[in-house]
């Protein structure tokens, strides 16, 4: 085969494989309207039959008007870009020192063995538990709150970070030395793109840690802005309705930036170190 016939394949094949996509993701679309249809209707039934009272389980039609109501006050907006930020930042941290104790626990095999133990425990360990730690240590302010985010998530980080390099097959190492690679070239183009699927799943991970975490933790820590001021808000009043709305845009937040940001992130990195070839 020569190099016009074989770009020519690699050019067909790539737009096969778009189309599939696009038909894949048309397909997705269709099967989460079909699901919202059929539980907006499961739960408009269940309201008119009054099987719950109107406090505790509004109409869907209730819903919207308090997420209306929130809109054009200006309040959501707000809350979001307050909660956002406290993500964006706690998370970036977790990311951070994460990876960074992760390559010391790779250097220092000593250290990365213990280290990993506590890391496990600590891995499993209640965010929510961390509130009153927080409190006590650093006080009821953003810090307290990026100090939950950060200790729920950043182990996810570090053992990914860990047992992705740590479980790299000698053969490729040993095949990368004889080629030429050395130190930084070894680490940069053999050592991270062979732990990069294990990088993705801990960030991914970590992400949905530091979510649930954070959302928690604007609640107990009473945040002045933010989506958990809206729900404690909405609990102390007996506000069902923006609770609600509330979970909701919680719900579509998190749906978003797996589906839109990690996954694709997680398909371009793949792709760009040759790692979905075994698919092809």
């Amino acid at each position: 085969m020569n190099r016009r016939s074989y770009i020519k394949e690699r050019a067909d094949k790539g737009q096969r494989e778009g189309r599939r996509s696009k038909r894949t993701s048309t397909k997705d679309i269709g099967h989460v309207i079909l699901f919202l249809a059929v539980f907006l209707g499961i739960w408009q039934v269940i309201f008119s039959l009054g099987v719950f009272p109107k406090v505790s389980l509004p109409s869907p039609a209730m819903v919207a008007q308090s997420f209306a109501d929130l809109l054009f006050s200006g309040s959501l907006f707000t809350s979001i870009g307050m909660t956002m930020w406290r993500l964006v930042t706690g998370f970036s941290i977790s990311i951070i020192l994460g990876m960074g104790i992760g390559l010391l626990m790779v250097r220092f095999r000593d250290f990365g063995k213990t280290m990993s133990s506590f890391a496990v425990g600590l891995q499993s360990f209640p965010s929510i538990a961390w509130v009153p730690f927080a409190i006590l240590l650093v006080g009821l302010n953003d810090f307290g709150i990026l100090f939950v985010v950060v200790m729920s998530s950043i182990f996810s980080v570090m053992l990914s970070t860990y047992s992705g390099i740590r479980n790299i097959h000698s053969i490729y190492l040993h095949a990368a030395r004889n080629m030429g690679a050395h130190g930084v070239s070894l680490f940069a183009q053999v050592m991270i793109p062979a732990a990069t699927p294990s990088l993705i799943i801990g960030i991914r991970q970590a992400w949905s840690f530091a979510w649930h975490a954070l959302i928690g933790a604007e609640i107990l820590i009473a945040a002045s802005i933010g989506l958990g001021h809206i729900l404690l808000v909405g609990r102390e009043f007996q506000l069902m309705d923006q609770i609600i709305a509330s979970m909701i845009t919680i719900f579509a937040i998190g749906f978003v930036f797996d589906r839109l940001i990690f996954y694709k992130l997680e398909d371009k990195v793949r792709a760009r170190w040759g790692l979905n070839q075994g698919n092809e």
